[in-house]
């Protein structure tokens, strides 16, 4: 039973300790010592965990409640028509000291350095250039770091940029989102649809201890943070707006979008981001400077996209389409505490 269970689950190192205790004596027995730390470091060895994921999610009703409420009604995420969301692999790794593990577009200078990819292409070449380290492609980290990558378990044809950039499907519908007081009911959008790709998708803990560090506004947030970094693509959207004052881009209501993307393929800023929009940004604990209290600090943040509204629709009669080309959010830094 000893040699099964050692063959079984192969610890080959703890089963040779366990075979050697068998064969000694009692008293002998007794002189065996507890493994130190850097022992245990030579022992041990998997370079991180791969999850190859598939699902479908759907949430009836998700509310936050104050003193009155705010509902998100029927909520579906999976792929394309309500297919299962498919063909995604999670990379999960604590960094050693300087580790170089893949992160953004590495996949895509990895193939380009293999000669799979025409390095004329701008971005391919921006993307060996960013991601080739000391012979390994990705980022490197510092020891401690949590590094989770989103990619695809398969991405088709190794020379097609449109078969990696279409790998990961998705498709996200809410049929309303509501808000709830003693005066009833409203809805704020209803009918919200999204069809797109996501592109590579990293989410980093840095380990920075006890560490502090000073934002540019005075405010101070901890060394150890959380660092995401998405890009994606919008290929098809569409929604009712129904409450007015929302905010100040669009103050009326009865606003209708169909057709709705979101891309990078415009404009100056399109470099290193395959025709996709992206999302960076840092959180952590944090202290405000200006009111001095601690809480939820999301700082760094930035948002670069080309929005295409081929129809925009106000009182369900369509006035023409909306684009916006280079739109930039950059600079902001938000404190979130409770009241």
């Amino acid at each position: 039973m000893l040699f099964t269970a050692c063959d079984r689950f192969r610890v080959s190192a703890a089963c040779l300790l366990l075979l050697g205790g068998t064969t000694l004596a009692l008293p002998a027995a007794a002189d065996f010592k507890p493994l130190d730390d850097s022992t245990l470091s030579s022992v041990t060895g998997q370079a991180g965990v791969t999850i190859e994921l598939e699902t479908k999610l759907n949430i009836d009703s998700l509310t936050w409640t104050d003193q009155g409420a705010l509902s998100v009604n029927g909520l579906r995420l999976s792929g394309h028509n309500d297919t299962v969301l498919d063909n995604m692999k999670l990379t999960i790794d604590i960094a050693g000291d300087g580790e170089v593990l893949e992160h953004g577009f590495s996949e895509i200078a990895r193939r380009a350095a293999a000669g799979q990819l025409d390095t004329s292409n701008p971005d391919v070449a921006d993307a060996l250039a960013k991601y080739a380290v000391g012979g390994s492609y990705g980022k490197r980290f510092n020891s401690g770091d949590l590094v989770i990558h989103l990619g695809a378990t398969d991405y088709g044809d190794p020379a097609s940029l449109d078969d990696y950039l279409q790998a990961v499907d998705f498709e996200l519908g809410i049929d309303s989102v509501t808000t709830t007081g003693s005066e009833g009911s409203t809805n704020l959008f209803s009918n919200i649809l999204l069809q797109g790709y996501v592109g590579p998708t990293d989410l980093v803990i840095r380990n920075g201890g006890t560490s502090t560090r000073t934002l540019g506004n005075g405010s101070t947030v901890s060394g150890s943070e959380l660092q995401l970094d998405t890009h994606f693509e919008i290929t098809n959207g569409s929604l009712e707006w129904e409450a007015s004052d929302l905010i100040l881009l669009f103050n009326f209501a009865a606003v209708g979008i169909e057709g709705l993307q979101i891309h990078n393929r415009r404009g100056n800023d399109t470099l290193g981001h395959f025709g996709m929009a992206s999302v960076t940004a840092k959180l952590a604990q944090g202290t405000s400077a200006r009111s001095g209290k601690s809480g939820l600090s999301i700082h760094d943040v930035e948002f670069r996209a080309d929005i295409d509204m081929p129809v925009f629709k106000v009182g369900g009669t369509s006035i023409g389409s909306v684009q916006f080309t280079d739109f930039a959010i950059t600079n902001t830094t938000m404190m979130v505490y409770g009241h």
